[in-house]
């Protein structure tokens, strides 16, 4: 399997020295880049996809991102998750090697390929207020090309039946033809999507999002140059294009490469990674001040949109403070005036950052596996939980709540 951003995680990274004062200045005189669309003024959720079960008629025909090795069940030793997905509203599950689920229940898994749990997935995007998914896309070009082909339709289908907006957001993870390739999967296929009317459209112009360019890694040894004529593609093929960035794009330091500044500023909307770089409110604040204010201002300067991530933690990791670390990156990014939000993810799993419904308790986990549920620290907390605190993040983004330190959403409803 090839690294992606699960491998990138890592402890906070170190401050970020801001911007002189003149470019504070100017920041400050400059006017929003763009208003309210599908993307500015509303939140993003990524949306992975991306699971597979043997059996379930996916071309890809195994346990994808269930199991290390795909050929056989996920089991204790087989495996690549982190939580655990609440299974009661999925019409089918698949038998697993784990052990039975705490409650002596069987430890079942859904597959993403069902049509019927794309529609759920957006279904509680509608009912938490939850305005637009992002659909990740590996390279197209090898084994998982068919299986992700599909899932757009799907992701389409279930987006235009819950009135809920979605965009194509290519990672270019270890894809080795990247420069070419993503040009003609955009001609030849992705680009047909955009006659949705759920297609994401902002400034009148259908979104896309290219996520890893400048990241100081192996997985994406790109010069400044391919880089740089991609992005100038998409746009002259009347594209809005965001760039999935660095946490650290503007120096061009730490997990960034120098010499990427021009790359980065050909962005209609700058998203900065942050998974792995904060993990309590504490941090959150750091980031704040060192690193979100001085991003916003460059990109106000720059005539960019800024979309920072919100996390609501690793579950596994114990971050999430049943639901205070997240609100205050909400509180945080909407006090700074930041154009869009970006949830990293929806159903992220692997990472444990998933915000779809979660085991609630320990009887909803299964035997040994040592995995936490959502009432981790002592505080029940509902399934959906972490769909309603985003929808309630949401809303104060777009001012039909106010600003509030104060997290306005029960754990449990």
């Amino acid at each position: 399997m090839s690294i992606t951003r699960r491998k990138l995680l890592g402890t906070a990274l170190a401050t970020t020295a801001g911007l002189g004062t003149g470019a504070l200045q100017e920041a400050a005189a400059a006017p929003a880049a763009s208003p309210p669309g599908d993307v500015v003024g509303k939140v993003s959720v990524g949306y992975q996809g991306w699971f597979a079960c043997k059996g379930d008629g996916a071309p890809i025909d195994g346990w994808w991102h269930w199991s290390q090795d795909m050929s056989r069940p996920p089991s204790l030793s087989n495996t690549t998750i982190k939580s655990w997905p609440d299974m009661r509203e999925y019409s089918r599950g698949f038998a697993t090697g784990y052990p039975n689920l705490n409650s002596g229940a069987a430890a079942t898994l859904f597959t993403s390929w069902d049509q019927q749990t794309v529609d759920t997935h957006f279904r509680w995007m509608r009912e938490n207020a939850i305005d637009t998914a992002a659909l990740q896309r590996f390279n197209p070009f090898g084994s998982e090309g068919p299986t992700r082909d599909s899932m757009a339709q799907k992701v389409r289908q279930s987006a235009e039946a819950n009135g809920r907006k979605f965009y194509i957001m290519y990672d270019v993870t270890s894809w080795t033809s990247m420069q070419s390739q993503i040009k003609e999967d955009w001609t030849s296929k992705m680009q047909a999507h955009t006659s949705s009317s759920a297609y994401a459209r902002q400034n009148g112009k259908p979104v896309v999002c290219i996520w890893g360019f400048g990241f100081n890694d192996s997985g994406r040894p790109f010069e400044p140059g391919p880089c740089l004529d991609v992005v100038n593609w998409f746009k002259a093929q009347g594209c809005y294009v965001i760039g999935g960035v660095p946490t650290h794009w503007r120096t061009g330091t730490e997990d960034s490469r120098a010499g990427f500044s021009d790359v980065y500023h050909a962005f209609n909307m700058i998203s900065p990674w942050m998974v792995g770089r904060i993990s309590s409110a504490a941090q959150s604040d750091q980031f704040f001040t060192s690193v979100n204010t001085p991003d916003q201002a460059d990109c106000d300067a720059h005539g960019i949109d800024y979309q920072p991530c919100v996390l609501p933690g690793d579950l596994q990791e114990r971050h999430r403070a049943h639901g205070d670390f997240m609100w205050r990156q909400f509180y945080n990014m909407v006090r700074l005036g930041a154009q869009g939000i970006y949830i990293s993810m929806f159903d992220e799993f692997n990472e444990g950052n998933q915000i779809a419904k979660t085991a609630e308790t320990g009887a909803a986990v299964p035997s040994g596996s040592g995995i936490w549920a959502l009432d981790e620290d002592g505080t029940p907390c509902s399934a959906d939980y972490y769909l309603r605190l985003t929808g309630d993040g949401g809303r104060m983004l777009k001012k039909t709540i106010g600003l509030t330190p104060t997290r306005p959403t029960p754990p449990t409803p």
